[in-house]
């Protein structure tokens, strides 16, 4: 028997996660413009939305299809609800609001930069405020908890995230250790990651080809895995146990880590309560003294 289709729009994105691999690869394109932009698809009409996400009106209908829905129309009516309880637009269109990938005047001026990156970084963490309360934050830190080890990977720009992970956790009582590949030796380290352990992995567009294969690796081990990611058609999120989805703003090629890092902050306070929390008035750990 077919599931039923979703009935919210939290709904739909977990569908979406869960048959994003056997979706072909337009209808994946259509799949991940309608997260992105849920206004567009809402107000416009599938010609209109073809047009402006070049992607043709028949992905749209199969991918309706594919999730459920008997055509476009009825999967337009999920996303125009959400309007009439006035929800926040997405970060895609918070961008577009103050002008998309915002252009700097003069690229050689610091302060224009500056003045730049900070309207960027206020719309990310503006983003990630308002979607606070659809976030998994609660299921994730009892993930947390629950692991015997955590271990955290995150290459390339994701690394300074993994690696705040890797010094917060063990401050507020939670083992973990960071999977860096130092030596060439990812696959060796991820060997360490046991059925009882915790993989969280951190990757954003052009996702790192070692954290796919070392997520392939720890779900083939028996481990958990959490995922921070932009999307849950992100490939790191894919067959994840959980997903914490966060984007940042973009400038000139350069991606900010503000969301991502307030996002691993968020996290890392949410242990060390639950730590007080289990253990009644005497923490594990000072919380005035953890210096996170």
């Amino acid at each position: 028997m077919s599931p039923a289709k979703p009935a919210t729009l939290d709904e739909l994105r977990q569908r979406i996660g869960a048959v994003s691999g056997k979706l072909t690869p337009r209808v994946h394109d259509a799949a991940r413009f309608a997260l992105d932009h849920p206004n567009d698809l809402a107000l416009n009409a599938l010609a209109a939305v073809a047009r402006s996400s070049g992607i043709a009106a028949s992905a749209f209908i199969r991918m309706a299809q594919a999730l459920g829905f008997s055509g476009y129309g009825e999967l337009q009516q999920l996303f125009r609800e959400p309007l009439q309880r006035t929800a926040p637009p997405s970060w895609r269109e918070r961008i577009r609001h103050f002008g998309g990938e915002q252009a700097v005047e003069d690229a050689s001026d610091p302060v224009a930069v500056l003045r730049a990156f900070s309207q960027a970084n206020r719309v990310s963490l503006e983003h990630l405020g308002d979607g606070a309360s659809a976030l998994p934050l609660a299921p994730a830190i009892r993930l947390i908890s629950n692991a015997r080890l955590v271990h955290v990977l995150g290459l390339r720009r994701s690394y300074a995230v993994a690696a705040y992970l890797a010094y917060g956790l063990p401050r507020v009582g939670t083992p973990c250790v960071q999977i860096t590949g130092q030596g060439g030796a990812i696959a060796e380290q991820a060997r360490a990651v046991g059925p009882r352990d915790l993989l969280i992995a951190v990757s954003f567009p052009p996702y790192a080809a070692d954290t796919l294969k070392v997520c392939e690796q720890v779900r083939e081990a028996g481990a958990r895995r959490l995922a921070i990611t932009d999307t849950v058609l992100s490939p790191i999120a894919r067959s994840a146990d959980l997903v914490l989805q966060v984007n940042d703003a973009e400038l000139h090629g350069f991606r900010s880590l503000t969301s991502a890092m307030c996002l691993a902050q968020t996290l890392t306070m949410g242990l060390a309560f639950a730590a007080r929390r289990r253990r009644g008035a005497t923490p594990a750990v000072d919380l005035d003294d953890i210096d996170c």
